[in-house]
C-alpha cells in the first residue's frame, strides 16, 4: 500500500480548493517554497504530473484535478473518524458557506456562541457569489437562499422570509412622514438583484408604480441595508436580518404590510455530511439560536 505524505496531500487539497500556492502557504502556516517542494515531491512518489505550468501561473492538470477531488474525500473521512472518536462528539472541521447579508446581519453577531460551546470544531466561513450558489466542492454545510430545489443533496428548511418596507427615521422626517403606501413613491426605492420584492409589494398594497423599474439596484443585502441606515431610501427588508438596527433605531417600519418571499434560507449538504459530529453541532445550534431570536 503505496500512502503519500499526509502533509503533502494536505497541500494539494488546500491548492485545489484556492487555486494559488500562497494562498495555501497562507492556510497551512507553511512558506510558499514549503507547499512547492510538497507537492513536487508528490507528484514524484505518485509517478504522474498533477500540475502544469505556463505563462498565467500553476494550474492543476485533468489528472491531478481529479486526483485532489479523490484526496479531498479520503480527508473528509479521516476528519469524520476523528470527530467521531472525540469525547464529545465535536471535534474537526467545517466548513459553512452562507449568504453575505445573513452572514454579516444575523449570523455573524451570533457565532462567537457556537465557538464558545464547541471549542474543538475549527469553523471557516465564506460568502457566495449568488445566493443559491451550492456548488464550491470546499464547503460542508450551505446556508442558501432559494426555492429548495437542489437535486441530488439533502435539503432543509431554515426559515421563512416576509420582507416589508424599512427606512431611516431621518428619511421618514426629511419626506415629512409617510401617511399611506403611496407615500412611499415620494422617496428612493432600493432593491436587491432585481425590482420583483417592491412590484410585489406595492400591488398588495394597491399603489399605482407606473415606473416599476425606478430606484436603485444593489447586488448586495449589505449595500442595500447600509443606503437604507443612511437615509439614502426605503428598502425591503425582513425583521430577522434586520432586528438589531431596528431595535437601534436605525430603521423603522412604517407600515404593517408585508409579502412572504417565495425564496427561504435553506440547509444544504452532501448525504454524505449528513452524520459529521461538528455539522450536527452547528445546524442544532443554529437552529436553536434562530428559534431563540424568533421568538425574542
Amino acid at each position: 500500500m503505496r500512502i503519500p505524505s499526509t502533509q503533502a496531500l494536505r497541500a494539494l487539497e488546500s491548492f485545489a480548493r484556492h487555486g494559488s500556492v500562497w494562498r495555501a502557504a497562507e492556510e497551512l502556516h507553511l512558506t510558499r517554497s514549503a507547499v512547492s517542494h510538497q507537492l513536487r515531491l508528490l507528484e514524484r512518489d505518485l509517478g504522474f504530473e498533477l500540475l502544469q505550468r505556463d505563462g498565467k501561473g500553476v494550474t492543476l492538470t485533468p489528472r491531478g484535478r481529479k486526483y485532489a477531488n479523490d484526496v479531498r474525500k479520503a480527508l473528509i473521512v479521516i476528519d469524520d473518524a476523528g470527530g467521531r472518536q472525540s469525547p464529545a462528539g465535536t471535534g474537526g472541521s467545517l466548513c459553512v458557506s452562507c449568504t453575505a447579508g445573513f452572514a454579516s446581519l444575523w449570523l455573524c453577531t451570533h457565532i462567537a456562541e457556537f465557538q464558545e460551546k464547541y471549542p474543538d470544531v475549527a469553523l471557516r466561513i465564506i460568502t457566495p457569489r449568488k445566493l443559491d450558489d451550492v456548488t464550491d466542492a470546499s464547503v460542508d454545510l450551505f446556508i442558501a437562499f432559494g426555492d429548495g430545489n437542489w437535486p441530488n443533496r439533502s435539503v432543509e428548511l431554515l426559515c421563512e422570509v416576509e420582507f416589508t418596507p424599512l427606512c431611516s427615521p431621518v428619511l421618514l422626517n426629511n419626506l415629512g412622514g409617510i401617511a399611506e403606501p403611496k407615500d412611499i413613491l415620494r422617496a428612493p426605492l432600493l432593491h436587491l438583484g432585481d425590482f420583483e420584492d417592491w412590484t410585489r409589494w406595492l400591488a398588495l398594497a394597491n399603489v399605482d408604480n407606473p415606473d416599476s423599474e425606478r430606484g436603485i439596484v444593489f447586488s448586495d443585502m449589505n449595500l442595500v441595508y447600509s443606503a437604507a441606515i443612511t437615509a439614502q431610501g426605503i428598502a425591503m427588508g425582513d425583521e430577522l436580518t434586520c432586528r438589531k438596527a431596528m431595535r437601534a433605531g436605525q430603521l423603522i417600519r412604517p407600515f404593517d404590510l408585508s409579502i412572504k418571499s417565495p425564496k427561504s434560507y435553506f440547509l444544504v449538504t452532501d448525504y454524505a455530511r449528513i452524520d459529521h459530529p461538528a455539522q450536527l453541532a452547528f445546524t442544532e445550534w443554529l437552529k436553536s439560536r434562530l428559534s431563540q431570536t424568533r421568538n425574542a
